[in-house]
């Protein structure tokens, strides 16, 4: 069984951006945060954990759960569903819709499949 060392706050926080495709100018518009802090968070390997009000907001931004800013571990959504549900909101209600029956007739389409 392999050990895998886990991640903190800077390393999770890079992973993410770079999993988003978001800029950091982008995320600190998103949550809030001045760039500087998030440039803070992300180049310097001593810097500490940002306040949990902040942490909250980038991680809201960036549709991830603190916990999983903090420790790498994710007890919600697998990755790649979270990533699609994120970006949801941004689509008007119709393609919403579209969405929505899309993933229904999908479903509906392997359920016919053994």
């Amino acid at each position: 069984m392999c050990n895998i060392e886990k991640m903190g706050f800077r390393e999770n926080l890079k992973q993410e951006l770079q999993f988003t495709g978001m800029l950091v100018k982008e995320l600190a518009t998103e949550a809030g945060v001045h760039k500087r802090a998030l440039d803070t968070y992300l180049l310097s390997e001593n810097a500490s954990m940002p306040p949990a009000d902040v942490a909250v907001r980038i991680a809201r931004a960036l549709g991830v759960s603190v916990e999983y800013l903090v420790t790498g571990e994710n007890t919600g959504l697998p990755r790649d569903i979270h990533g699609v549900v994120r970006k949801l909101p941004k689509l008007c209600r119709k393609n919403r819709r579209i969405v929505s029956i899309l993933i229904n007739a999908l479903i509906e389409g392997q359920e016919d499949k053994p």
